[in-house]
């Protein structure tokens, strides 16, 4: 189905619909990001090489663990892997061979088709954080979070320019039921954005409901020949599937919709204390996992996961930002590469308490690291603080702005004529300034990336201005965006669809917390 389809389909409604359209504003969002710079590189084709075959020995001699699953089981009995217990051993090549038929690139569509973006290639698409279930702001401090955080996350996500996604648990409502919240997160994406976002993970049956109410949105036969989710299928390092995310990678998988295999792997925990080591397990995981989904449903969109830290010997927490986590960073994308598939990691890590000088430190060394190894889709692009244990509006609009830096150094550099500035340089001459020159004044605008938040104006102009500091400035800039939302169109008749739907799914079966 077309582009143009989707048009016709999404003004179905007839003239409510229209005039929704009409009168709504839509923010700038700038396209996805698409490399003109290199990738860095750590490893070289001796070390690829081994790493790439100690993972098979992994694979054929220590096996992976798929628990509490038959059907899964019997997936690997049929492809050919020895199978003992819940233990799966996969014979040398055989999982290499299963992946080769997963996409290196796809098309994830947005109900805005000017918002769909391309995964893989060198492209990279930045998405929100994802999973906290505390928020914090200066005005309320760290509290468990609740459905209105949520909604505004979504809503800062959907005016944030330089994020191109709107990603899925951006925080835990913890004021709704467990079996019931993903219903109304979904819907919240779906209404308040017109961005892409992802499906829920939390339960087969909650992937169910996440593609059902993809087909409200988008159509049910438009869902059947595309992608319009892309969701996170986390593996329980070291080298085990539990049912719950096999159950839903399987759901997504069937319906052709993407997951991210994503090995979760704290260095020293999870995963060896070595680097070498550490990628090894996680190109086995990947590669066990990948094959799985291509065992469900050949041709099925995956990404590439790796997220990554290391480990705080001392108190036993996660940290980030470390140059461990970049190696292994780096060394996972060449892998993803020669697999040939499209790549998840990095993201805004920190684990300071607050959008302090910590948290700049380590989310600057994580964005640069995600943006240098080639990394394609980046979850956890902004909000992140304290391990992931928090989302903060403060450091959404810090990080959301720092992105814009991404898409620039991106960009590469520019060696047009115009670019190369002969006609300055000859103009201005020996001894004089730039500023007044033609080129100058046809440029200026759009010669340098501009922050929309961070100070630069004189020390009395700060002082003046209440001397506030970035989380302060930050503050003031989520109020600002939050008295200006409007939401994207879209047509009555599909929103009371939604609505209608997780009316009767809540009503279905009562309310449980755990």
């Amino acid at each position: 189905m077309t582009d143009t389809t989707t048009r016709k389909r999404a003004r179905s409604g007839g003239g409510a619909a229209r005039r929704a359209e009409r009168g709504a504003v839509s923010f700038e969002t700038a396209r996805f990001i698409t490399r003109n710079i290199p990738d860095y590189e750590v490893l070289g084709e001796e070390a690829l090489d081994i790493i790439e075959a100690n993972a098979e020995t992994i694979l054929e001699e220590v096996g992976v663990n798929f628990v509490n699953n038959p059907g899964a089981l019997q997936r690997w009995r049929d492809a050919g892997a020895d199978v003992k217990g819940e233990r799966v051993h996969i014979p040398r090549g055989l999982a290499r061979k299963l992946c080769a038929t997963a996409p290196s690139q796809f098309t994830q569509h947005a109900r805005n088709p000017e918002r769909n973006v391309e995964v893989g290639g060198r492209n990279l698409v930045l998405a929100p954080i994802y999973g906290p279930p505390f928020v914090r702001d200066t005005a309320g401090g760290r509290r468990y979070a609740t459905m209105a955080d949520f909604e505004k996350f979504v809503k800062l996500g959907y005016m944030s320019k330089w994020l191109h996604h709107s990603g899925g648990t951006v925080c835990e409502p913890t004021d709704i039921a467990v079996n019931k919240r993903h219903l109304d997160m979904l819907r919240a994406h779906m209404t308040l954005s017109d961005k892409p976002f992802m499906g829920s993970v939390t339960d087969p049956d909650r992937a169910r409901d996440s593609v059902e109410m993809c087909g409200i949105l988008f159509g049910k036969d438009f869902v059947a020949q595309n992608t319009v989710m892309t969701s996170l299928i986390n593996i329980n390092s070291p080298l085990t599937f539990d049912d719950v995310m096999m159950g839903a990678l399987e759901v997504y998988a069937e319906a052709g919709q993407a997951c991210i295999i994503s090995p979760f792997i704290v260095g020293g925990a999870m995963a060896p204390v070595s680097i070498a080591g550490t990628l090894t397990q996680v190109l086995a995981e990947v590669l066990a996992g990948v094959a799985y989904s291509q065992l469900v449903r050949p041709g099925a969109p995956v990404i590439f996961g790796a997220f990554v830290s290391s480990i705080d010997m001392n108190s036993g927490a996660p940290t980030f930002g470390t140059p461990e986590a970049s190696h292994i960073t780096y060394g996972a994308g060449q892998l993803a590469r020669r697999l040939g598939l499209p790549f998840r990691s990095a993201g805004s890590f920190c684990g300071s308490k607050l959008p302090d000088a910590q948290a700049a430190y380590e989310t600057a060394n994580s964005l640069n690291m995600g943006l240098l190894s080639g990394v394609n889709f980046m979850l956890h692009s902004c909000g992140w603080l304290e391990g992931g244990l928090v989302a903060s509006f403060e450091k959404f609009v810090m990080d959301a702005d720092q992105l814009g830096t991404l898409h620039q150094l991106a960009r590469g550099i520019d060696m047009s004529e115009d670019a190369q500035a002969m006609d300055a340089i000859r103009e201005v001459g020996p001894g004089g300034h730039y500023l007044g020159c033609a080129h100058t004044q046809a440029n200026f605008k759009t010669a340098f990336w501009k922050s929309e938040l961070l100070d630069y104006k004189p020390f009395e102009t700060w002082e003046d201005e209440g001397a506030r500091d970035t989380q302060a400035l930050a503050a003031a800039r989520v109020e600002k965006l939050m008295a200006t939302y409007q939401a994207p169109a879209l047509d009555p008749a599909i929103a009371e669809a939604l609505d209608a739907y997780v009316a009767q799914k809540k009503a279905a079966e009562p309310d449980a917390f755990m």
